[in-house]
């Protein structure tokens, strides 16, 4: 099957860039990396990935999940090399090496491998399905990323009191008003909670600070501006975005993606 692409502006906390299965791998030299964490996963027949981290072989149900920018290549050991693969963004993207314990490679067995191939195969099936249900998809993104990870269980965070309560409407403002002057001391009198807990709420179900969840919203957003409206100056991307000017807009892209904003557009 072709290579599924985000099609939909990202408002949840993880999905996915890209995604695929049976796929006929090419050979693949990236010497800056790919700017998203990425997974790769043997279905049939093996190949080799070279990473400044280590080579590593991968045999059926055997997978690799691979940091930003780091940099590596692959390709097939010989004859026709089939993978899965996913490719991981998402409002709480920059809380990704927490769950990978800041990992620049994981290893997955085959025995995991079979259980992950579940996962993703359900994922396509969320992402292809004619009404797709972003909720669901972002929830299965997730247990894919703490499976990969290691992790033995996923709670939903929608059976979780506290995290509807307080997180859900913070995450529902910031998605629809991340634009405006928003602050963490705003987001947290809108739901009648000190700044303090409401980060710990933060931390506790995402894996980031509150401050970082709308950083990391408001990059992901430019993102999609640099890219979709590529004559668009950096100064209106910045405003579009929440950014009070271009030269902090352009310090805190390049702290959180590794590049400015300007080499963004043009690696994409």
């Amino acid at each position: 099957m072709p290579i599924l692409f985000r099609s939909h502006p990202v408002t949840e906390p993880y999905t996915f860039e890209s995604i695929g299965r049976n796929w006929r791998q090419e050979n693949v030299s990236r010497p800056a990396g790919y700017p998203f964490y990425h997974y790769l996963q043997t279905e049939d027949g093996s190949g080799t990935v070279t990473t400044s981290a280590g080579v590593f072989s991968l045999h059926k149900n055997e997978g690799l999940l691979i940091a930003p920018f780091l940099r590596h290549s692959y390709e097939a050991d010989s004859g026709t090399w089939l993978t899965m693969f996913a490719t991981f963004t998402g409002t709480a993207e920059r809380s990704i090496p927490a769950i990978t314990g800041n990992r620049q490679v994981i290893l997955v067995s085959p025995e995991q491998g079979v259980r992950i191939a579940d996962t993703l195969n359900m994922c396509v099936d969320l992402y292809t399905s004619p009404t797709l249900d972003q909720r669901a998809l972002s929830v299965s993104c997730y247990a894919l990323l703490i499976d990969i990870a290691g992790f033995n269980s996923v709670n939903s965070l929608s059976s979780e009191p506290l995290y509807c309560r307080y997180v859900l409407p913070v995450i529902k403002e910031i998605e629809m008003n991340y634009a405006s002057a928003l602050t963490v001391e705003s987001l947290s009198r809108s739901v009648y909670i000190t700044p303090q807990y409401l980060t710990r709420l933060f931390r506790r179900y995402l894996s980031c600070s509150t401050y970082e969840y709308l950083t990391s919203f408001r990059i992901s957003k430019a993102k999609e501006i640099l890219i979709t409206s590529p004559r668009l100056e950096i100064q209106a991307v910045a405003h579009l975005t929440g950014f009070a000017d271009a030269s902090h807009f352009i310090s805190v892209f390049r702290k959180v993606v590794g590049l400015t904003p300007l080499d963004f557009r043009k690696m994409n």
